[in-house]
């Protein structure tokens, strides 16, 4: 399960950027994963409320956006999204793609954080743990 490292991972970031903040509580974390990074998002879930116990976080929420996959189609001439992970086709015309450009995402996009006693969300200063 190496989801679990990976859950080690997004709270040492997500701590490292609250501190930077100077936040004082850190309401949710974002990530955005995609069906080709090898992470199955209820694995990741659960590895989450593992590994932030006895920490800051440990009320803090994982909020997981599921990044859709991506392929260049050479006859639409434009990027697409796949039908299906099965399926890396052009979803317009069902052409075979040049390329897959997405889907293999794995990174912490934000933090809600709480300032002054009400959530702000800390988008404007998201890090990305990787793509």
């Amino acid at each position: 399960m190496h989801e679990l490292s990976i859950a080690l991972n997004i709270i040492d970031l997500a701590q490292a950027e609250g501190r930077r903040l100077g936040a004082p509580l850190i309401i949710a974390v974002h990530v955005r994963v995609g069906p080709l990074s090898g992470v199955v998002a209820e694995a990741l879930h659960s590895a989450f409320e593992i590994a932030r116990e006895g920490t800051v976080l440990a009320s803090t929420r994982l909020i997981v956006d599921h990044a859709p996959i991506l392929v260049a189609c050479p006859a639409c001439a434009a990027e697409t999204t796949a039908r299906s992970l099965q399926q890396l086709v052009c979803s317009n015309c069902g052409g075979p793609p040049d390329s897959i450009c997405g889907g293999d995402e794995l990174e912490m996009v934000a933090i809600e954080i709480e300032e002054s006693g009400e959530p702000a969300d800390a988008r404007g200063s998201a890090i990305r743990a990787g793509s």
